[in-house]
């Protein structure tokens, strides 16, 4: 398990190295590279909170198509 400061350093490191990208495929007007960047890190951090709290594989194929996961029902 990691710790709070593991868990932030491999944030900010996921952050930095997206970000960096997403901003010089910005500047370079190439769109649909700034875009898959987005989806990249969107999955890395996907791939982050798994570790801490898996997701149902039905949950985790309909985020990948980019659809919203369906919440499971609570008991009252």
């Amino acid at each position: 398990m990691m710790t709070k400061d593991q868990l932030a350093a491999e944030l900010k490191r996921i952050a930095t190295s997206q970000i960096s990208d997403i901003t010089r495929a910005v500047k370079e007007g190439q769109k649909s590279i700034a875009l898959n960047e987005v989806r990249d890190m969107a999955h890395r951090l996907n791939l982050l909170a798994d570790a801490f709290h898996p997701r149902a594989v039905e949950s985790r194929s309909q985020s990948q198509l980019g659809e919203p996961a369906a919440e499971a029902p609570q008991a009252a």
